[in-house]
């Protein structure tokens, strides 16, 4: 399992999210922000969830720069990524039409990405029963996105999305999942924030173009916590 990175991003999702228009004349004082999956980790190619693609030229800081990476550090291929960034130029096509910036990377952080697993006696105490806080919940890319708020320390927490054993099929609806997490035992000092992405490519099925599921969590003051959503195949694939 890899950790659950943190970050204190949610001003800036709200401040510097949003579409790129053309411009002759970026400004290096201009900043964005999203979230991607990297498709070239040789080139550091990256597809936002708008649709945008980023070309990296050039590094602010060391960490995962081409020289100064570690392998324990690098990013591959199909990670998901937050990432900051300066639009510095553009790649068009041979209409004129973008195709990708150029930019320069302020700053990059992987992010968690997994799937929906079984819940079974086998695995029931390594997946923890301590409670979370969802912020923000929402779909793209066949991910459901998260921003969640809990209290540690100095200890790795894990988080999983989990749901009953058996095959999954559209009659079903919604589908119901369960949040869960496992502190490691850490103390409660400390509040972090961070986001995890959970792939939802298992609830693809033929003949609708939609399906709906709901999450369950557990709060700190043990309250259980349900949201919904809708996952559009149309606007997802």
């Amino acid at each position: 399992m890899k950790k659950l990175i943190f970050g204190l991003f949610t001003s800036l999702l709200l401040l510097f999210t949003g579409c790129m228009e053309s411009d002759d004349d970026y400004s290096l004082g201009d900043i964005w922000i999203g979230f991607g999956i990297v498709e070239n980790a040789n080139s550091y190619r990256i597809k936002l969830d708008d649709g945008n693609i980023l070309i990296p030229v050039a590094w602010d800081n060391y960490y995962n720069s081409s020289s100064g990476a570690s392998d324990k550090d690098k990013i591959d291929t199909g990670d998901r990524v937050f990432i900051n960034y300066t639009v510095l130029d553009e790649e068009l096509d041979s209409e004129g039409e973008i195709e990708a910036y150029y930019v320069k990377i302020n700053s990059v952080e992987e992010v968690l990405m997994k799937g929906i697993i079984d819940i079974t006696e086998a695995i029931e105490d390594s997946i923890g029963n301590d409670p979370i806080i969802v912020q923000e919940h929402w779909v793209s890319n066949n991910l459901l996105n998260l921003q969640l708020k809990y209290w540690g320390y100095n200890k790795t927490h894990f988080i999983n999305l989990v749901k009953q054993p058996g095959i999954l099929n559209a009659a079903n609806q919604p589908f119901e999942f369960e949040l869960r997490h496992n502190k490691n035992g850490d103390d409660e000092a400390v509040p972090y924030v961070g986001f995890v992405s959970f792939k939802l490519d298992s609830l693809v099925f033929a003949g609708v173009d939609s399906v709906r599921f709901k999450v369950k969590s557990t709060d700190y003051n043990g309250n259980t916590i349900i949201f919904e959503e809708v996952f559009k195949y149309s606007e997802n694939n």
